[in-house]
């Protein structure tokens, strides 16, 4: 295992869900982000700027090359540091910012996503991952996650995004797009009050499919695709 990915102690999705489980996490990593960053929107390997939500097309990010498919990967908005490690790369929201985005590009196949937070008292965390469909010119929304956002972070709300989480069916989260989300697991770590964690780190696995989505997204002729 990575040196990156030693912080994820998990527990099965079925298992931590709305329990008060309280087992330690490893130190967040360090505040800098370490990624294959790509597009207009992105300079210095460092940071991004965010598309415009109500532009046409691309919105500016730019579309990757063949063989591959463009990503969007917003974190927050959340007060505190969040980190999202994606592969091998690692993407980091400071907590001097609301929120951040950051475009890649990955391959057709199974991808491991995570998101880590920490903040004494609690925590505030939320990411949301978006597919690029050149042929329609439309943004999936892939998966979204949050919790404490905004407000912070319970053992509850937890329980409630299991339940969400459970009830997508086959795990295709936008059925226009061309990814499915597997093995969705967390560990809430140490929560002093029983009530609010101070630390989350979550994992699951992007599965992106080879086609090429030729609907837009929220297209009602669109279907859920299989393995």
């Amino acid at each position: 295992m990575s040196p990156r990915w030693s912080f994820f102690s998990l527990v099965a999705l079925g298992a931590c869900g709305g329990s008060q489980t309280q087992i330690a996490i490893a130190p967040a990593p360090a505040p800098t982000t370490i990624a294959t960053l790509v597009g207009p929107l992105c300079e210095n390997g460092q940071t991004c700027t965010c598309r415009d939500p109500s532009a046409p097309g691309d919105g500016g990010a730019g579309t990757a090359p063949e063989g591959l498919k463009r990503f969007e990967i917003k974190v927050g908005p959340a007060s505190n540091a969040l980190w999202i490690t994606l592969d091998d790369m690692v993407l980091y929201k400071s907590e001097q910012r609301a929120d951040e985005c950051f475009y890649v590009d990955l391959r057709p196949g199974p991808h491991r996503l995570g998101l880590r937070g920490h903040q004494d008292h609690g925590l505030s965390a939320a990411m949301t991952v978006r597919e690029y469909g050149p042929a329609a010119q439309s943004w999936y929304d892939s998966v979204h996650f949050e919790c404490g956002s905004p407000g912070v972070c319970s053992l509850d709300e937890l329980a409630t995004v299991k339940t969400e989480f459970a009830q997508v069916e086959r795990g295709v989260h936008d059925k226009c797009g061309s990814v499915k989300v597997k093995g969705v697991s967390w560990d809430t770590g140490t929560a002093p009050d029983a009530m609010h964690p101070e630390d989350l780190a979550v994992s699951m696995t992007l599965q992106v499919y080879k086609f090429l989505p030729d609907k837009r997204h929220g297209d009602a002729a669109c279907e859920t695709h299989g393995d």
